[in-house]
């Protein structure tokens, strides 16, 4: 009789966590993309500005143009033929400071007027702008991939410094700049991540776990912790600097998942594109609950999605795509 008590109560228990779960809510990411009406220029890297406008890059068109996500509408801006522009950030001003990154130098560009300022970088060797971000100031800091440096810009000032990272074909890539206002940047020809001194202006260079790995991008967490998407291996890393140490998690599609564009919310999820599958997915991993919680493809296959920006106003995620398209994602 007990026997059978206990059996019965085993069951209800299952039943009841099976209903349980049944009545959650499974996270779903809700997607759209826009055509760019120029084909084939490579739309990417957008910024969203004070009016809810989306800017991009428009890499292989040389230009830099406007999506408004209400009309539709597109707007362009010529560039010369030589940029094929990298990246882009808004300051405050709704100016928009793109990556020249094939002609030597950043440019300021005034929506209003169309007039776009050039800062040439120092020096007599040509570099290559690559990524750009803000520091709290509205001061630039930048990677300089295959000129194998990191720069700083003032905005103010338009004087350009530069730290060379000192390892061969260390290739500067991503760069974002942390709650202390401390630049953080990953070196994907290598398995080290920096930290910029902001005070010495000098380079801490930290060896990551595996000498396999190719941190491509990175994101920063409310309290200061470093995420960062390993491209070669499949891992997403997190390096608490306090206290120095690492922890990962191999993504299911592991090597296959070509880790690339990546975004942080306020909640602290990490928005993750892999393009090494196609169509390319978007994964979420949620690093609270410590687990991933969502995933989607993109419906235009996406090609490749190099970059994305979490928009909070909308709390929606941004990207481009070589699909030729320019997308935004929710978290339903």
């Amino acid at each position: 009789m007990k026997k059978t008590v206990l059996i019965l109560l085993i069951l209800f228990l299952c039943l009841y966590s099976s209903s349980l779960l049944a009545g959650q809510k499974v996270p779903t990411i809700e997607i759209k993309e826009w055509q760019v009406p120029w084909p084939n220029t490579r739309p990417r890297d957008p910024a969203v500005d004070s009016k809810g406008l989306v800017w991009f890059c428009g890499q292989a068109g040389n230009y830099i143009a406007s999506l408004d996500p209400i009309s539709g509408k597109f707007k362009r801006f010529e560039l010369s033929d030589s940029t094929h522009p990298h990246n882009l950030i808004i300051d405050n001003q709704d100016r928009i400071w793109y990556a020249g990154n094939r002609n030597n130098h950043i440019g300021v560009l005034d929506p209003n007027t169309g007039n776009i300022e050039k800062i040439v970088m120092p020096g007599e060797v040509t570099i290559d702008p690559h990524t750009l971000v803000f520091n709290s100031n509205q001061d630039i800091w930048f990677t300089a991939q295959w000129g194998n440096k990191i720069g700083f810009l003032d905005t103010k000032s338009k004087q350009i410094k530069l730290i060379d990272v000192g390892i061969d074909r260390a290739r500067p890539y991503g760069i974002k700049v942390d709650h202390d206002d401390v630049p953080w940047i990953v070196l994907f020809g290598t398995n080290k991540i920096a930290r910029v001194n902001v005070t010495e202006f000098s380079l801490e260079i930290i060896d990551l776990l595996d000498p396999q790995e190719r941190p491509r991008r990175l994101e920063v967490s409310q309290n200061n912790d470093i995420f960062y998407l390993d491209h070669k291996l499949g891992y997403l890393v997190k390096y608490k600097p306090q206290m120095r140490v690492f922890e990962r998690w191999l993504i299911p599609e592991g090597s296959n998942a070509k880790l690339y564009g990546s975004a942080i919310d306020d909640n602290d999820r990490v928005w993750l594109a892999l393009t090494g599958i196609k169509p390319n997915k978007l994964r979420i991993f949620d690093s609270n609950s410590r687990g991933f919680i969502a995933s989607q493809d993109i419906a235009s296959g996406g090609g490749s999605i190099r970059y994305m920006i979490y928009h909070q106003a909308t709390d929606s995620v941004w990207f481009g795509t070589d699909a030729n398209t320019i997308g935004q994602a929710k978290l339903k």
